[in-house]
């Protein structure tokens, strides 16, 4: 029974040593290569006296930063990714929080790692990577090493603001990548195009499969997600065939009318998630690429990535949403009413889950880790953590999940309760619109609709006057020349409020 996921790259490295395991524009990492640098990685990190401990991989979006993650593995450690385009504030809060022993960067990052308040030792990859492996080492702390040591934290803020980390092992990691990988068909053929940064959970859905079957991901520039047209080309020149990405990375390229000029030639499966994809602009991708599978992901970083996923099998209106399905296998979903009881056919609850996919909690904080990871209220019997994710689902006709929305964006305005999510589906049904986002004010009870398109607010107004009832007609219409979007790629909702509260 495999406990450690580095045994994905120790059972593949025999079999395909010369072939490109992870590249990006400019260089590739053979597995034969992940393979010695992360070893000698982990024996620098023993020889260095570091054991069990966050290591702080303070690296660019590139392949030694994935060979990286797996030496601090090798060495019994668990890995911290941040990158420099995240603010210097939240990498302040990150530091404060771990207090970590030692930060491995690149040679771009070194020199600005001094920037920050940070007391540890530093190290860098050129340097480790060096180091002559010691086997017998490495097979101590492997002997010693069990499935629920942890092997990275990420950290997410949620509502908050305040980054929390989410500590997730070696089982967790171990059952998402089985039932990832078989929902997605992942082969020895497959070719993913990353687009998530390295320092989130998603791209665990390119990593660790890749080492699973000998696959080859190719690290996609961030800068092309700027230019569809471009990204389109790179993704043919590649002969990129799977991606997961986030909604707003799809609707991208579909709203610009990318697609009249050339289409993804080798998609054969395309994975997103984090986000409602917008029917009108799904029906484009379909429209495009008619033999092509779809597949709708959810799931929260604290259930180890995605928990459940829906195969795209029919057509939709424009103003439904498409299901996120059903739970990965050795993953159950509860929905909890109010009262704490199972919901109803039909009744909106919150999505609860539990299963192997749990993570360990937040890194330092248990009070936050309490608050969400609970008894199951269903269960008087015997201990059994839930994860209670602050989404809101109900199950559809077809007994498929469908999720409403988060708990906090269900909003109280004039008497009525709305979910933020339903103005956003009508009005991306407009098709001169090419993505919506509503943000409320709470002091002045306020609905604000953000859009882009070349359309006047006014006309906006009238289309939505026309579809909603008129407490759900927002407030206050703005038009953008591009929407905001997180490090991820999703729409920035707190940059959007900001702006909002900016102006008055």
């Amino acid at each position: 029974m495999q406990n450690n996921v580095l045994e994905y790259l120790e059972n593949i490295v025999g079999r395909v040593p010369d072939k490109t395991a992870y590249a990006d524009e400019r260089e590739g990492a053979s597995f034969s290569e992940v393979y010695d640098k992360s070893r000698s990685i982990g024996t620098f990190l023993q020889q260095k006296g570091h054991y069990k401990e966050p290591i702080v991989v303070f690296m660019g979006k590139h392949p030694s930063a994935i060979i990286t993650f797996y030496g601090v593995i090798y060495s019994g450690c668990f890995y911290v990714p941040i990158d420099e385009e995240m603010p210097r504030h939240r990498i302040e809060l990150i530091f404060k929080s771990l207090n970590p022993k030692a930060v491995i960067c690149d040679n771009e990052t070194i020199n600005t790692i001094n920037e920050f308040d940070y007391k540890g030792k530093v190290y860098l990859y050129d340097e480790a990577i060096k180091t002559v492996c010691d086997d017998h080492a490495l097979s101590l702390i492997r002997d010693r090493q069990i499935d629920t040591d942890p092997i990275y934290i990420v950290f997410t803020s949620g509502s908050t603001g305040i980054p929390k980390g989410v500590v997730a092992c070696h089982r967790s990691v171990i059952d998402y990548i089985e039932n990832m990988s078989e929902v997605l068909r992942i082969s020895e053929d497959t070719v993913f195009g990353n687009q998530t940064p390295l320092y989130v959970d998603a791209c665990l859905k390119e990593l660790y499969p890749t080492l699973k079957y000998g696959a080859t991901t190719y690290i996609i520039p961030k800068s092309l997600f700027m230019f569809p047209l471009k990204l389109v080309e790179f993704l043919n020149e590649k002969k990129i065939n799977t991606i997961c990405w986030v909604v707003s990375a799809l609707t991208m390229i579909s709203a610009f009318g990318t697609f009249e000029k050339t289409v993804p030639e080798y998609l054969h499966t395309i994975a997103f998630g984090s986000e409602v994809f917008p029917i009108k602009q799904f029906n484009l991708w379909r429209k495009y690429l008619p033999n092509a599978r779809f597949i709708n992901l959810y799931g929260p970083t604290e259930c180890t990535g995605m928990s459940c996923y829906y195969e795209v099998d029919r057509d939709f209106e424009l103003d439904e949403a498409i299901p996120i399905g059903r739970p990965f296998r050795n993953t159950d979903i509860i929905l909890l009413n109010e009262d704490n009881k199972q919901a109803k056919q039909g009744e909106t609850g919150e999505i609860c889950i539990r299963g192997t996919s749990l993570t360990l909690g937040y890194y330092r904080n248990p009070e936050k880790t309490n608050e969400v990871f609970v008894q199951n209220p269903l269960n008087d019997s015997y201990p059994e953590l839930i994860y209670r994710t602050g989404d809101l689902g109900r199950y559809n006709e077809r007994g498929e999940l469908i999720f409403v929305s988060r708990k906090d964006n269900q909003i109280k305005h004039m008497g009525h309760r709305i979910e933020l999510g339903e103005i956003e589906v009508v009005a991306n049904m407009h098709p001169m619109i090419k993505t919506a986002c509503c943000v409320f004010d709470d002091i002045k009870k306020k609905i604000i609709l953000y859009y882009v398109g070349d359309i006047a607010k006014a006309e906006v107004a009238a289309f939505l006057k026309q579809k909603l009832p008129r407490y759900m007609v927002p407030n206050m219409i703005e038009n953008l020349d591009s929407m905001p979007l997180t490090a991820n790629g999703k729409i920035n909702r707190v940059l959007l409020k900001e702006m909002y509260e900016g102006k008055l």
